[in-house]
C-alpha cells in the first residue's frame, strides 16, 4: 500500500510557487500519487446538491476560484520526475472528448507514462450546462460513451468510432500514450453506477470515505463494494484479480488522540491514523489518497511532511 496527495486548484495551489513547491515536497517526502480535483467554471446561483456534505453545500463556491486540472497536471509533470500524476477526478463530460483524449495523451507522453485518470460523471448541473455538456440526465451514459473512445483512440492505428455522443473515422491519432493501451482509468463514486461502471470499464475504483449517502468510512464498507466490483466483473468475463483500487480521505487531521465515538477516520493521533490506514490495508486497499487542501502555503507543506515522518513510518 501507499500513499497520495489530494489538492484542490485554488488556495495555496493557485500559484506557480504553490504548485511547484507541493508537487515536489510530496515527491521528496516518498508520496505515490499527486491528485487534482477538477472544476472550470462556477455558477454564481448553485441549486445542485454537494453530494460529499450532509448540507449538500459545496466549499467551493464562495470564491469560485479554480485552475484548470489538465494544465495544472502538464505543470506538476514538468517540476516533478518520479511521483504519478492522478486526475482526482476528472469530471468526464466537462470536456470535448476527443481534445480530453489528446490532452491526456500529451501528459502522459510528457511525463513518461506517470498519469492516471480518475473519473467522475459530475454532480453540478449548472457546471455541465455552461460547458455545454451532455444533459446531465445523460450525463453517465455521455461518460461511458467517452471511455470507451479514449481506449480506442489512444490503442487503435486507425481508430473509428459510432455512439450517441461520440463519433469519428478516418482519422489518425498520434502520437500514442507512453502507457500501451493508455493511462490506466479509475472510477470514482460510492454508489452503484459507479460500481458498475467500474466493474465494465475501469481499470481501479477511486471512492472517497466521506459520501453521507454512501458511506465508506469503515475497512468493512469499502471491502464490500469493491467484491461487488469483482463479482460484475467476472460475470461479464473481466479477470477480477486484474483490477487496481484507491481510497480518497479527506478530513486528514494529525493531533492528539481523539477516543471519542464521533472520531472520524484518518485524524487524531499518527498512531490511529496509521491504525486506520492499516486496517484499510488489510481491507484490500492498494493506495490512500489524503486530502491536504489548505489556503496556507506554508502550513500545508508541513502537514505533508508531519504525515510522511509521523504516520508513514508506522504503516510499514
Amino acid at each position: 500500500m501507499d500513499f497520495g496527495l489530494h489538492i484542490g486548484t485554488r488556495d495555496a495551489v493557485a500559484t506557480p510557487d504553490g504548485m511547484r513547491a507541493l508537487a515536489q515536497h510530496a515527491e521528496v517526502m516518498g508520496l505515490a500519487y499527486l491528485g487534482i480535483s477538477d472544476h472550470i467554471i462556477v455558477a454564481h446561483e448553485i441549486d445542485s446538491r454537494y453530494p460529499y456534505s450532509k448540507s449538500g453545500n459545496w466549499p467551493g463556491a464562495a470564491s469560485g476560484r479554480c485552475l484548470d486540472q489538465l494544465t495544472c497536471l502538464t505543470y506538476a509533470a514538468a517540476v516533478t520526475e518520479k511521483i504519478r500524476l492522478l486526475t482526482s477526478v476528472m469530471v468526464i463530460p466537462h470536456r470535448p472528448p476527443l481534445q480530453t483524449a489528446k490532452t491526456l495523451a500529451t501528459v502522459d507522453l510528457l511525463s513518461r507514462g506517470r498519469l492516471t485518470v480518475g473519473i467522475g460523471v459530475g454532480w453540478m448541473s449548472e457546471e455541465l450546462a455552461l460547458l455545454s455538456a451532455p444533459p446531465f440526465a445523460r450525463r453517465g451514459a455521455a461518460s461511458d460513451e467517452y471511455i470507451d473512445a479514449f481506449r480506442t483512440l489512444w490503442s487503435e492505428k486507425s481508430p473509428r468510432f459510432e455512439g450517441e455522443f461520440v463519433a469519428f473515422d478516418n482519422v489518425s491519432f498520434e502520437p500514442k500514450p507512453a502507457q500501451a493501451g493508455g493511462p490506466p482509468i479509475w472510477i470514482g463514486g460510492e454508489g452503484k453506477a459507479a460500481r458498475r461502471r467500474t466493474a465494465r470499464r475501469g481499470n481501479g475504483w477511486y471512492p472517497t470515505t466521506r459520501n453521507p449517502r454512501e458511506p465508506l468510512d469503515t475497512p468493512a464498507r469499502f471491502a464490500a463494494g469493491f467484491d461487488d466490483i469483482r463479482r460484475q466483473a467476472e460475470a461479464i468475463g473481466r479477470n477480477p484479480d486484474a483490477f487496481d483500487n484507491a481510497i480518497f480521505a479527506p478530513g486528514y487531521a494529525l493531533g492528539d488522540a481523539n477516543t471519542g465515538r464521533d472520531r472520524w477516520i484518518f485524524t487524531g493521533a499518527a498512531e490511529q491514523i496509521a491504525e486506520d490506514a492499516r486496517a484499510y490495508g488489510d481491507a484490500g486497499v492498494n493506495h490512500i489518497i489524503i486530502g491536504f487542501d489548505d489556503s496556507d502555503l506554508q502550513r500545508a507543506l508541513d502537514s505533508i511532511e508531519e504525515f510522511a515522518k509521523e504516520v508513514m513510518p508506522l504503516v510499514g
